[in-house]
């Protein structure tokens, strides 16, 4: 993933789908790396933090659809997935 124009703090990753609960207690946020690419892990996630600088701040979302072939599916949601 890229970022055009930013850089974000790559605080997170794994595999499988992210559980709120267990995977953001391993998050680095004393000294993360900054990055302006990363790479997510096939059928994973990974956590970026972003500073103010970003235009859209709070109000940006990614838009991610499925792919052609069945490793390009989204995995489903995770069961304790806020509504919006």
């Amino acid at each position: 993933m890229h970022l055009h124009g930013y850089s974000f703090y790559l605080v997170g990753m794994g595999t499988g789908n992210f559980n709120r609960k267990r995977d953001s207690v391993g998050y680095n946020l004393v000294d993360p790396p900054l990055q302006n690419t990363i790479v997510v892990p096939s059928n994973g996630w990974t956590a970026i933090m972003t500073g103010p600088d970003v235009s859209w701040g709070m109000e940006m979302a990614f838009i991610v659809k499925n792919g052609k072939t069945p490793d390009a599916k989204m995995l489903p949601p995770i069961p304790d997935m806020p509504k919006c």
